[in-house]
């Protein structure tokens, strides 16, 4: 029993644009723009140079992925070169940031959902809470029947997706070439804008880069992709070319109906984009936005549960969550990491607390690429089909300590303590770990419960053994 190489090129894009194209792109251009000075050159810069910078980050990824192609490659390679303590603490980090994150998307779409029946008010908190339990779980369903079903539920949701935005972009193109005054005069005098400041240029690439965000996915799954060493870093290259692409194309396309000022002053600019091109069909955002977010939750879920199946056949989470069922599917992994976001739905302040806990990519960004560096010098003829050029490393690293120490320098409050505490507290949790680990006997019965409860069978080790048969 263990899991499936089941992702192919075709695979690799699917779940690429799932989890990196979200709600980002119907909200993000606001604060871009804003932070560039109402520039459009400026802006649609920052989105590009945005997509390099996460491809580099992406593609220092993917040489833990095709060196070590198992699940959680990430987190599986940093054990192996920092040990064991550092291993544990990111796994703290990704434990917090999955439950809050994926509690905080299920509340989002839930609020988009219900928002048309409640026009001009906020829904009310408890339909808002029950509908995203609901979501969650339907979710968490779905991830248990398989990743072949995952896969087509997410390439049936892009398709929808990706209409709407080619609908956008189509408008807008059309708008320009026609040439009416309105849709082009705001980009004649384009580059005679005022340039904004460093520390506006900064805000806006944070603004920017969050939207490019999900990249490791692929790499996270390492251990379900068919021939990982080309199909990984081929994926990653195209696959964020092609979102590039669309993002700035989308910003045209807002670009050519709304003015600079109405962006930056709108909630969610592609609602008022709708607004103004077609009102009627301003569900056809809301319904858009919903399925973005939908994806995102789903990789979200995948990735989660891939981590805890990692962890538990490294040792450092119980042996349940890496038995898989009929499905060959972590099933306990994937309820517990139910559960837990579930418990986080239910704080009223779940946004507030989400946004303190987004620098905690950074910290393991950069942990990784220590750990890429510490391995290339420890142990330099370890095979490696895929090898990353060693400058785009270093780059990864600045990038990772300017995003995450950025917004502490800027604004140095004590929200950022608590960032540093929930990263701190993996420490002591490891020691305790390590203490009951040598009790780990006494919680046999209850393992031997759990699996006859789920049916599901103790997984090979992944490191000796990978499987070709589709789900």
């Amino acid at each position: 029993m263990q899991l499936l190489r089941a992702i192919g090129f075709f695979h690799g894009y699917m779940f690429l644009f799932s989890s990196v194209i979200g709600a980002g792109i119907f909200v993000a251009p606001k604060g871009v723009l804003k932070f560039s000075s109402l520039n459009i050159p400026v802006c649609l810069s920052i989105w590009a140079v945005c997509a390099l910078l996460n491809m580099m980050c992406a593609l220092c990824l993917a040489e833990l992925g095709t060196t070590f192609p198992v699940s959680s490659a990430p987190y599986y390679f940093l054990k192996r070169s920092l040990g064991s303590s550092f291993a544990f603490c990111s796994l703290w980090i990704k434990l917090f940031g999955y439950s809050l994150g994926l509690g905080a998307q299920s509340l989002l779409m839930a609020s988009y959902l219900l928002q048309p029946f409640y026009v001009g008010c906020p829904a009310p908190e408890l339909p808002k809470k029950c509908l995203a339990l609901a979501i969650l779980w339907s979710i968490g369903i779905l991830n248990t029947r398989g990743l072949t079903n995952v896969f087509w539920f997410n390439s049936i949701s892009n398709l929808l997706k990706m209409g709407v935005l080619c609908l956008i972009i189509l408008t807008g193109i059309v708008l320009l070439v026609t040439g009416k005054r309105e849709n082009v005069s705001r980009f004649e005098n384009a580059l005679d804008a005022d340039l904004p400041v460093a520390s506006e240029i900064v805000e806006a690439i944070l603004q920017a880069f969050y939207a490019y965000m999900g990249s490791s996915l692929l790499v996270t799954i390492a251990g379900e992709v068919e021939n990982p060493s080309e199909t990984i870093p081929k994926s990653l290259i195209f696959g964020l070319l092609i979102i590039a692409m669309i993002y700035i194309l989308t910003n045209v396309s807002y670009l050519a109906v709304l003015t600079p000022q109405e962006i930056i002053a709108a909630d969610s600019v592609a609602v008022t984009w709708m607004n103004r091109v077609s009102p009627s069909m301003q569900w056809v955002v809301s319904l858009a936005i919903s399925i973005s977010i939908l994806n995102t939750t789903g990789c979200g879920v995948l990735s989660a549960s891939r981590v805890f199946y990692s962890a538990s056949q490294e040792g450092q989470l119980p042996l349940i969550y890496s038995m898989l069922n009929d499905h060959h599917c972590p099933v306990v992994a994937i309820t517990q990491i139910i559960i837990l976001s579930s418990l986080a739905i239910i704080p009223s302040n779940l946004s507030h607390v989400i946004k303190y806990l987004g620098l905690t990519y950074f910290i393991g960004n950069g942990l990784n690429m220590i750990a890429l560096l510490k391995l290339r010098y420890k142990d330099p003829d370890l095979p490696r089909p895929y090898k990353v050029w060693l400058p785009l490393v270093f780059g990864s690293i600045v990038l990772s300590l300017f995003l995450l120490l950025t917004p502490i320098i800027k604004s140095p409050t004590l929200d950022r303590f608590y960032e540093v505490t929930i990263f701190c507290s993996g420490l002591p949790l490891y020691w305790i770990h390590l203490l009951l680990k040598k009790y780990a006997g006494a919680f046999d019965k209850i393992t031997c419960y759990l699996q006859l409860l789920f049916n599901v069978s103790p997984a090979e080790d992944h490191d000796t053994c990978f499987s070709t048969k589709k789900n």
